[in-house]
């Protein structure tokens, strides 16, 4: 289908171009097929996909696209340069704004950022943002190099990095970039945080982070593993030997629960634990590897985002008969990506709304055997600007399960800020910070989980370029 577009929608345009909006799905395994394996369920645009697709691109004047991306890519250039078939220069375009795009073209919300501001968007046929960047990203790999940006002269000042997800990545990147010599402390025994033990091999390769993280150290930055900041070395050792800033990235591990009778028992995971042990303890290459995770027959998830899509999903291919996802509102107010949940119905995930439980029931031997549940109504919308659940009296009934998983969210863990009196923190224990990033303690930026709590990749990635451009002038005064 083609269609004229006003001049008010494009002054840079003809007022006789026609745009096209056949906006190109990208191609992914059948629901069937990937039931039972961990490969990753979008295949990917072809060449001659991409560049039909950069083709119907209109290269507004006013840049919508660009002003709804949190980290402010350069998108009618690196589209322009793609269909023109400068895939390096288009690569070289993504990397001045962003050290991810790998990543970003697989997790990113982009529906709700730069292609929801797409001027396309107003006909129902939004350039397909996302998918390019990922095309880009992984026509780089199978390059088998790097897109290296031009490095500034060394500054000569130390920063230290606490953490390797998105956002400490993006920050190390930046200021490696700049100039500044960066050093990131990581707890686990693998770079990456979230992206490496919170969303599953078939939505996010674990080769496709490794490929971001190899690239941030090709920058010049030291990556420290098994490093845990707060026992390791205190926030105040590294302010007082040799960093000139620290930057806080750790996350948001601490699960959260619901407090009602039962949650104790076995087979109760809490989302966290159920996708660390998933993907980091690699129980998604069972059996080449005996990972220590134990599911049952009849799954239930509690919660309605994209960790309990991603927990939904992964049961499913790890034999679970029956998965259903228990969300007590509907799916109207479902925080979870419209393409998330459409993948998990087409795996066979049974959705249930206006519900949630009240109580885990034992089968005797300390084992989750059912549910005791109770129906929902929607009430006036509460702080999230979503209605309000309100319980319905009498509406109680019961449901078999032998294994749940419990996604209502994390934050961040209390062990740096309780042996830093001087950091400021709120009441749900996440950092306080200024619009830059700046926390209450000097020399001390933050970002990402830790300050919102639980949020997506590019906004903790918009978090970190903006704490990194305010340290970078902290640094260079």
């Amino acid at each position: 289908m083609t269609e004229k577009i006003s001049a008010d929608e494009s002054k840079s345009s003809s007022p006789k171009q026609k745009i096209n909006l056949n906006r190109l799905e990208m191609p992914k395994q059948e629901p069937g097929e990937r039931r039972s394996n961990f490969n990753e369920v979008a295949t990917g645009y072809t060449y001659e996909m991409a560049i039909e697709e950069a083709n119907r691109c209109i290269q507004c004047k006013k840049r919508n696209c660009q002003a709804g991306c949190p980290v402010n890519i350069d998108i009618p250039d690196f589209i322009r340069n793609l269909r023109e078939g400068n895939i390096e220069e288009a690569s070289r375009v993504l990397k001045k704004k962003t050290s991810l795009p790998g990543i970003c073209g697989r997790v990113c919300p982009q529906e709700l950022q730069c292609e929801h501001a797409c001027t396309l968007n107003k006909k129902g046929a939004p350039i397909a943002i996302g998918r390019l960047e990922r095309y880009i990203a992984d026509w780089e790999r199978s390059q088998g190099g790097f897109t290296i940006p031009e490095m500034a002269p060394s500054s000569g000042k130390r920063v230290a990095v606490v953490g390797s997800g998105p956002s400490g990545l993006t920050v190390a990147s930046d200021l490696a970039v700049r100039g500044h010599n960066v050093t990131m402390f990581e707890a686990l025994h693998v770079a990456g945080g979230v992206l490496m033990y919170g969303i599953p091999q078939f939505r996010l390769p674990k080769e496709i982070v490794q490929r971001e993280v190899e690239y941030v150290r090709r920058l010049g930055v030291e990556i420290f593993l098994d490093t845990v900041i707060g026992i390791n070395f205190s926030l105040d050792e590294l302010l007082n030997t040799k960093y000139d800033a620290v930057y806080l990235a750790t996350g948001a591990g601490l699960p959260m629960f619901m407090q009602i009778p039962g949650e104790n028992l076995n087979m109760i995971y809490s989302a966290n634990e159920f996708l660390t042990r998933t993907n980091l303890m690699k129980a998604y290459l069972y059996p080449q590897y005996a990972t220590p995770i134990k599911m049952g027959k009849r799954v239930a998830v509690i919660g309605g985002g994209n960790v309990a899509m991603d927990s939904a999903r992964c049961a499913v291919r790890l034999g679970a008969r029956e998965v259903n996802i228990i969300y007590r509102r509907t799916r109207a107010e479902m925080p979870a990506r419209l393409e998330e949940a459409e993948n998990a119905e087409e795996e066979g995930i049974n959705f249930h709304f206006l519900c949630t439980p009240t109580a885990f029931i034992s089968d005797g031997r300390n084992n989750v055997s059912a549910m005791e549940m109770i129906r929902m109504g929607l009430g006036e919308p509460d702080a999230s600007g979503r209605r309000r659940p309100v319980p319905i009296e009498g509406s109680n009934y019961a449901i078999e399960v032998d294994t749940v998983v419990v996604s209502l969210g994390t934050s961040p863990n209390p062990l740096i800020a309780s042996r830093t009196p001087d950091l400021e923190t709120s009441r749900k224990g996440t950092v306080i910070v200024d619009e830059k990033g700046k926390t209450s303690k000097a020399r001390v930026w933050a970002g990402g989980d830790i300050v919102s709590g639980g949020a997506t990749v590019i906004s903790a990635m918009g978090e970190g370029r903006r704490a990194a451009m305010a340290m970078h002038e902290y640094l260079t005064q």
